[in-house]
């Protein structure tokens, strides 16, 4: 029986589990926003607001023997120092005054491959970080006129 277990297995070993939602969760840091199934958005989910909180306990401690702890924390949990870097210097600042809830999930419907239900999941107060590859601008009425 499953009584008061708090998440599902995802059809992985324990090592494999943790290393994927780690690798949900830093692509949710560097990306801001990202499309995954359901089930691993659910558990990326809690896994993103507990390394909030530890990176606002890195904000929050006055000597820099707690502030390395956090930080050291953090990086154990995700194994990226550049992602640890970015959700501490730049997403924990935004939540300030927030009391949990730092994340949202926007269901979008089901692959069509497989039929897996899809969702987008998000940080609510943070921006989308800057696409990478330059949007074509379309031609204005003017542009086309005086070619």
């Amino acid at each position: 029986m499953r009584h008061r277990k708090k998440s599902s297995k995802l059809g992985r070993s324990s090592a494999h589990r943790r290393t994927t939602l780690a690798s949900v969760v830093c692509g949710l840091i560097l990306e801001r926003r990202i499309k995954t199934t359901l089930a691993k958005a659910r558990q990326a989910r809690s896994l993103a607001e507990k390394m909030v909180t530890v990176g606002r306990k890195y904000h929050a401690a006055e000597d820099k023997g707690a502030q390395v702890a956090a930080r050291r924390r953090a990086i154990s949990v995700l194994g990226r120092k550049k992602a640890v870097a970015i959700l501490i210097d730049e997403i924990v600042p935004g939540f300030e005054g927030r009391n949990g809830g730092y994340t949202r999930i926007v269901k979008v419907g089901r692959r069509r491959s497989d039929g897996s239900e899809m969702a987008i999941l998000e940080w609510v107060t943070a921006a989308p970080a800057e696409n990478k590859k330059k949007k074509k601008k379309k031609k204005s009425d003017s542009d086309k006129a005086a070619a």
